[in-house]
């Protein structure tokens, strides 16, 4: 069986919250380890050595060399739980791994050509990928690092599937039982829906201007209104003016 990664491991006795705080501010990570016929453990993780694996894709899709209290224990990593705020291991679950056992995982999907095919170089497409990983279902034996697309004779408009993924002897894609979901398309730019989109946010600016607009226009004329009595006024007074000075005649 091959291990890709060797990680130290201690059994732990202690539980609960209280006792998992103590752990992490020792530098170390409470796990659980489970499956393969055995009952759950609770083991301790060295936090810094976790830290240099977790960025590493194949930590996830491999089968790793679990050195627990010295005895070697094949593993997979089901799942790493993450501080919300900083870049800490907070918990990780593993699943024992028994050679003659078939195993599921998750693998990533390598895509390659891709810059190489006509829909891209010549037609001008955009690659667009719907699925990055897969499950597969096979003995650790035949378990492969990741599983590999060609995009290089795409065209455009042309969509690759699950099925058109080659997969190693005795391995299977349990995702393909329920329909031949697609994986990567190569489409046309989406101009037509760029232009719409700035012709809509161009009709709600000046949507939004209109009201303002027409605020103004309302205050100029309402100032003008309040200007008419005030000429009418001058008006009279200039009358009451001129025949003050006829009576003084």
């Amino acid at each position: 069986m091959k291990t890709s990664f060797r990680v130290g491991a201690d059994s732990r006795h202690e539980q609960g919250k209280g006792a998992s705080r103590r752990l992490r501010r020792a530098g170390k990570v409470p796990a659980i380890l489970y499956g393969g016929h055995g009952e759950a453990q609770n083991v301790v993780l060295d936090h810094q050595q976790l830290l240099t694996l977790i960025d590493n894709e194949r930590f996830y899709a491999s089968i790793i060399n679990l050195d627990l209290d010295s005895q070697p224990q094949p593993a997979i990593v089901r799942d790493v739980q993450m501080h919300p705020a900083r870049n800490a291991v907070v918990h990780v679950d593993l699943q024992r791994v028994v050679e003659n056992e078939t195993l599921k995982i998750h693998l990533p999907i390598h895509f390659r050509g891709a810059a190489q095919s006509p829909g891209v170089k010549t037609q001008g497409g955009i690659v667009h990928h719907m699925i990055q990983d897969v499950e597969v279902s096979c003995l650790p034996a035949n378990l492969p690092e990741f599983l590999e697309l060609d995009l290089s004779n795409m065209n455009l408009n042309d969509t690759l599937r699950l099925s058109d993924i080659p997969l190693p002897a005795g391995v299977t894609l349990p995702q393909a039982r329920h329909g031949d979901a697609p994986v990567v398309t190569v489409h046309a730019p989406r101009v037509a829906e760029v232009e719409t989109e700035a012709a809509v946010a161009a009709e709600g600016a000046a949507a939004a201007a209109a009201p303002a607009a027409e605020e103004a226009a309302g205050s100029k004329a309402a100032g003008a209104k309040k200007e008419e009595p005030k000429k009418d006024e001058a008006k009279k007074d200039e009358g009451k003016a001129g025949a003050a000075k006829k009576d003084k005649k």
